[in-house]
Protein backbone atom coordinates (compact mmCIF):
# COMPACT_ATOMS: atom_id res chain seq x y z
CA UNK A 1 0.00 0.00 0.00
CA UNK A 2 1.15 3.62 -0.53
CA UNK A 3 0.93 6.29 1.77
CA UNK A 4 1.20 9.88 1.15
CA UNK A 5 4.22 10.35 4.05
CA UNK A 6 6.94 8.14 4.73
CA UNK A 7 7.64 9.25 7.93
CA UNK A 8 5.87 11.29 10.63
CA UNK A 9 8.44 13.45 12.96
CA UNK A 10 7.23 14.76 16.45
CA UNK A 11 8.63 17.58 19.06
CA UNK A 12 7.12 16.06 22.46
CA UNK A 13 6.54 18.32 25.28
CA UNK A 14 3.28 20.33 23.94
CA UNK A 15 2.74 18.23 21.27
CA UNK A 16 3.04 13.94 21.27
CA UNK A 17 3.45 14.06 25.26
CA UNK A 18 0.00 14.30 26.72
CA UNK A 19 -0.50 17.17 29.95
CA UNK A 20 0.92 15.04 32.19
CA UNK A 21 4.34 15.26 29.91
CA UNK A 22 4.03 11.53 29.23
CA UNK A 23 2.76 9.51 26.34
CA UNK A 24 0.21 7.97 26.56
CA UNK A 25 -1.82 4.65 25.66
CA UNK A 26 -3.22 5.63 22.38
CA UNK A 27 -0.26 7.29 21.47
CA UNK A 28 1.70 4.36 22.25
CA UNK A 29 -0.61 1.85 19.93
CA UNK A 30 -0.89 4.41 17.30
CA UNK A 31 2.68 4.40 16.67
CA UNK A 32 3.21 1.28 17.19
CA UNK A 33 0.66 0.09 14.29
CA UNK A 34 2.61 3.01 12.62
CA UNK A 35 5.30 1.49 12.76
CA UNK A 36 4.51 -1.82 11.42
CA UNK A 37 3.05 -0.40 8.35
CA UNK A 38 6.66 0.74 7.75
CA UNK A 39 6.77 4.32 8.14
CA UNK A 40 9.45 5.77 9.59
CA UNK A 41 8.94 7.67 13.23
CA UNK A 42 11.29 10.32 14.71
CA UNK A 43 11.07 12.24 17.46
CA UNK A 44 12.63 16.04 17.51
CA UNK A 45 12.49 17.71 20.79
CA UNK A 46 14.56 20.06 23.41
CA UNK A 47 14.83 17.15 25.41
CA UNK A 48 18.44 15.06 26.35
CA UNK A 49 19.04 11.97 24.80
CA UNK A 50 18.64 9.54 28.18
CA UNK A 51 15.38 11.38 28.73
CA UNK A 52 13.92 10.80 24.78
CA UNK A 53 15.31 7.73 24.88
CA UNK A 54 12.90 5.55 27.78
CA UNK A 55 10.06 7.64 26.43
CA UNK A 56 10.47 6.04 22.83
CA UNK A 57 10.94 2.74 24.37
CA UNK A 58 7.62 2.54 25.58
CA UNK A 59 6.54 2.43 22.15
CA UNK A 60 7.05 -1.46 19.93
CA UNK A 61 9.36 -0.15 17.29
CA UNK A 62 12.62 -1.65 16.39
CA UNK A 63 14.09 1.48 15.13
CA UNK A 64 13.37 5.26 15.83
CA UNK A 65 15.03 8.56 15.14
CA UNK A 66 16.38 11.11 17.59
CA UNK A 67 16.81 14.16 17.56
CA UNK A 68 17.43 15.68 20.51
CA UNK A 69 18.48 19.08 22.57
CA UNK A 70 16.98 21.69 19.48
CA UNK A 71 19.46 19.17 16.87
CA UNK A 72 22.39 19.74 18.32
CA UNK A 73 22.89 15.83 18.45
CA UNK A 74 21.00 12.87 16.41
CA UNK A 75 21.00 9.14 16.86
CA UNK A 76 19.37 6.09 15.78
CA UNK A 77 17.47 4.61 18.61
CA UNK A 78 19.44 1.33 17.96
CA UNK A 79 22.35 3.61 19.36
CA UNK A 80 24.54 4.79 16.16
CA UNK A 81 25.65 8.81 17.04
CA UNK A 82 24.35 10.67 13.58
CA UNK A 83 25.76 14.13 14.45
CA UNK A 84 26.77 15.63 17.88
CA UNK A 85 27.35 19.86 17.58
CA UNK A 86 28.48 21.13 20.64
CA UNK A 87 29.00 24.89 21.89
CA UNK A 88 32.54 25.23 21.66
CA UNK A 89 34.19 25.49 25.44
CA UNK A 90 34.89 28.85 25.89
CA UNK A 91 32.13 30.32 24.36
CA UNK A 92 29.64 27.75 26.16
CA UNK A 93 31.66 28.55 29.48
CA UNK A 94 31.00 32.31 28.36
CA UNK A 95 27.00 31.69 28.42
CA UNK A 96 27.35 30.09 31.66
CA UNK A 97 28.47 33.49 33.58
CA UNK A 98 25.67 36.22 31.78
CA UNK A 99 24.12 38.13 34.59
CA UNK A 100 20.59 37.08 35.14
CA UNK A 101 18.27 37.72 38.27
CA UNK A 102 18.20 34.66 40.01
CA UNK A 103 15.10 35.35 41.93
CA UNK A 104 12.92 35.40 38.78
CA UNK A 105 15.33 32.85 35.89
CA UNK A 106 17.49 29.81 36.67
CA UNK A 107 20.39 28.69 34.41
CA UNK A 108 20.75 25.11 33.10
CA UNK A 109 22.79 23.32 30.79
CA UNK A 110 22.34 19.27 28.68
CA UNK A 111 26.22 18.42 28.58
CA UNK A 112 26.22 14.79 27.49
CA UNK A 113 24.05 12.64 29.28
CA UNK A 114 23.80 15.15 31.72
CA UNK A 115 21.84 17.96 33.17
CA UNK A 116 22.87 21.11 35.34
CA UNK A 117 21.22 23.70 37.10
CA UNK A 118 22.16 26.07 39.30
CA UNK A 119 19.00 25.64 41.71
CA UNK A 120 17.09 22.72 43.36
CA UNK A 121 13.62 23.81 41.33
CA UNK A 122 11.26 20.83 42.40
CA UNK A 123 8.62 22.29 39.80
CA UNK A 124 10.81 21.10 36.65
CA UNK A 125 10.72 17.69 37.44
CA UNK A 126 7.26 16.45 36.48
CA UNK A 127 8.55 16.91 32.88
CA UNK A 128 10.92 14.16 33.50
CA UNK A 129 9.57 11.92 36.39
CA UNK A 130 8.27 9.40 33.38
CA UNK A 131 12.24 9.06 32.56
CA UNK A 132 13.78 9.54 35.90
CA UNK A 133 16.17 11.85 34.46
CA UNK A 134 17.02 14.39 36.38
CA UNK A 135 19.65 17.09 37.17
CA UNK A 136 22.59 17.70 39.22
CA UNK A 137 22.71 21.74 40.82
CA UNK A 138 26.15 23.32 40.33
CA UNK A 139 27.65 26.55 40.90
CA UNK A 140 28.65 27.83 37.43
CA UNK A 141 30.79 29.73 38.50
CA UNK A 142 33.27 27.31 38.77
CA UNK A 143 31.69 24.76 35.93
CA UNK A 144 33.30 23.14 32.91
CA UNK A 145 32.18 23.91 29.30
CA UNK A 146 32.83 20.38 28.04
CA UNK A 147 30.27 18.47 25.87
CA UNK A 148 27.63 21.55 25.95
CA UNK A 149 24.84 20.81 23.61
CA UNK A 150 22.90 24.12 25.01
CA UNK A 151 22.44 26.58 27.60
CA UNK A 152 19.25 27.46 28.62
CA UNK A 153 17.75 29.94 30.50
CA UNK A 154 13.76 29.34 32.11
CA UNK A 155 12.27 32.33 33.42
CA UNK A 156 9.05 33.01 35.24
CA UNK A 157 7.54 34.69 32.51
CA UNK A 158 8.84 35.91 28.71
CA UNK A 159 9.99 39.67 29.92
CA UNK A 160 12.33 38.11 32.19
CA UNK A 161 14.40 36.40 29.46
CA UNK A 162 14.22 39.11 27.38
CA UNK A 163 17.42 41.26 28.17
CA UNK A 164 19.28 37.88 28.03
CA UNK A 165 18.28 37.16 24.63
CA UNK A 166 19.29 40.74 23.63
CA UNK A 167 22.05 40.78 25.66
CA UNK A 168 22.99 37.12 24.00
CA UNK A 169 22.63 38.25 20.47
CA UNK A 170 24.20 41.27 20.80
CA UNK A 171 27.50 39.75 22.25
CA UNK A 172 27.41 36.08 20.58
CA UNK A 173 25.10 36.65 17.67
CA UNK A 174 27.14 35.35 14.93
CA UNK A 175 28.36 32.47 16.91
CA UNK A 176 25.11 30.49 18.52
CA UNK A 177 22.07 30.00 17.46
CA UNK A 178 19.28 31.34 20.13
CA UNK A 179 15.23 29.80 20.20
CA UNK A 180 12.52 29.54 22.63
CA UNK A 181 11.33 26.12 23.11
CA UNK A 182 8.09 27.77 25.32
CA UNK A 183 7.69 31.39 26.10
CA UNK A 184 9.13 31.34 29.54
CA UNK A 185 12.58 28.98 28.33
CA UNK A 186 15.71 30.81 26.30
CA UNK A 187 17.75 27.94 24.42
CA UNK A 188 21.15 28.62 23.32
CA UNK A 189 23.05 26.40 20.84
CA UNK A 190 25.49 25.95 18.51
CA UNK A 191 25.83 28.07 15.14
CA UNK A 192 23.69 25.61 12.65
CA UNK A 193 22.09 24.02 15.17
CA UNK A 194 18.52 23.42 14.63
CA UNK A 195 15.84 20.65 14.23
CA UNK A 196 15.58 21.00 10.58
CA UNK A 197 19.06 21.19 10.13
CA UNK A 198 19.57 17.82 11.80
CA UNK A 199 16.72 16.10 10.23
CA UNK A 200 17.63 16.78 6.91
CA UNK A 201 20.49 14.84 7.82
CA UNK A 202 18.95 12.13 9.15
CA UNK A 203 16.12 11.65 6.22
CA UNK A 204 18.61 11.91 3.61
CA UNK A 205 20.36 8.55 5.27
CA UNK A 206 16.94 7.58 4.82
CA UNK A 207 16.84 8.27 1.25
CA UNK A 208 14.04 11.23 1.94
CA UNK A 209 13.76 14.93 2.59
CA UNK A 210 11.72 16.81 4.58
CA UNK A 211 9.08 17.22 1.93
CA UNK A 212 8.51 13.57 2.36
CA UNK A 213 7.55 14.12 6.23
CA UNK A 214 4.31 14.69 8.28
CA UNK A 215 5.56 16.93 11.30
CA UNK A 216 3.85 17.89 14.21
CA UNK A 217 5.31 20.96 16.82
CA UNK A 218 3.74 23.98 18.89
CA UNK A 219 7.23 25.81 20.04
CA UNK A 220 9.37 28.54 17.99
CA UNK A 221 11.88 25.72 18.10
CA UNK A 222 9.78 24.03 15.70
CA UNK A 223 9.44 26.54 13.14
CA UNK A 224 12.07 25.64 10.78
CA UNK A 225 10.97 21.59 10.71
CA UNK A 226 7.27 22.87 10.49
CA UNK A 227 7.93 25.39 7.69
CA UNK A 228 10.29 23.03 5.51
CA UNK A 229 8.14 19.75 5.94
CA UNK A 230 5.67 18.38 3.02
CA UNK A 231 2.98 18.83 5.99
CA UNK A 232 3.66 20.83 9.16
CA UNK A 233 0.99 20.42 11.52
CA UNK A 234 0.69 23.08 14.40
CA UNK A 235 -1.08 22.55 17.73
CA UNK A 236 -3.78 24.04 19.14
CA UNK A 237 -2.07 24.40 22.08
CA UNK A 238 0.70 25.92 20.12
CA UNK A 239 3.19 29.10 21.48
CA UNK A 240 0.70 31.99 19.67
CA UNK A 241 4.04 33.26 18.02
CA UNK A 242 4.50 30.16 16.26
CA UNK A 243 1.04 30.02 14.70
CA UNK A 244 1.13 34.09 13.83
CA UNK A 245 4.60 33.05 11.66
CA UNK A 246 3.21 30.17 10.20
CA UNK A 247 -0.48 31.52 8.98
CA UNK A 248 -0.68 28.76 6.21
CA UNK A 249 -0.31 25.71 8.19
CA UNK A 250 -2.87 23.78 9.87
CA UNK A 251 -3.58 23.91 13.36
CA UNK A 252 -4.84 20.73 15.10
CA UNK A 253 -6.39 19.43 18.21
CA UNK A 254 -4.85 19.87 21.76
CA UNK A 255 -1.88 17.78 23.03
CA UNK A 256 -3.91 16.75 26.51
CA UNK A 257 -5.94 15.33 24.12
CA UNK A 258 -3.44 13.53 22.06
CA UNK A 259 -4.37 14.96 18.84
CA UNK A 260 -1.08 13.92 16.75
CA UNK A 261 -1.96 10.12 17.67
CA UNK A 262 -5.64 11.21 16.09
CA UNK A 263 -4.48 12.78 13.09
CA UNK A 264 -1.69 10.45 12.70
CA UNK A 265 -4.85 7.65 12.69
CA UNK A 266 -6.94 9.85 9.82
CA UNK A 267 -3.69 9.68 7.33
CA UNK A 268 -2.91 6.45 7.34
Amino acid sequence: MTYPYKAIISDLDGTLLNAEHKIGDFTIETLSQLAKKGIDIYIATGRSLPDVKHIIRKVNVDEAMLVTSNGARANFLSGECVLNHHLPEDLAVELMQVEFDSSRICLNTYQGDEWFINIDLESLRKFHKDSGFTYQVVDFKHHHGKQTEKVFFIGKELADLLPIEKKIREQYGDQVYMVYSTPQCLEVMNKGVSKANALEELAERRGYTLKDCLVFGDGMNDFEMLKQAGKGCVMGNADPRLKKALPNNEVIGFNKDEAVARYIRDIF
